[in-house]
């Protein structure tokens, strides 16, 4: 939880927008959408590693890591964590482009 929270206040501070301008064009909305994105994530890791691999996350619970995969493993080490995850959508956040967190509510 505290980790969503520093993405969220980095991405404000970087992106040079008010913080109430930011909350009241979405900011509660990226929130719920990174901590939906954290919980399919673990459900998503089989294995327990905190790590995803390709595989794991195109198993269905992740469509928004699946689809952003390669962009997220930067490293290209074959699997992403929580922190790549978090840093690709922080990068997006600052630079104006939220990607829609495209989870399946429940998972």
């Amino acid at each position: 939880m505290r980790r969503i929270a520093i993405v969220i206040i980095t991405a404000t501070v970087l992106s040079g927008l008010p913080i109430a301008s930011i909350a009241q064009t979405g900011l509660n909305q990226v929130a719920r959408s990174v901590r939906q994105i954290d919980k399919n994530f673990d459900v998503a890791d089989k294995n327990r590693d905190g790590k995803l691999t390709r595989k794991e996350a195109q198993s269905g619970a992740t469509p928004f890591i699946a689809n952003h995969f390669d962009a997220m493993d930067a490293g290209q080490k074959g699997y992403v964590t929580k922190a790549d995850v978090h840093a690709f959508i922080q990068q997006n956040l600052t630079r104006g482009q939220v990607a829609p967190a495209t989870s399946s509510p429940g998972h």
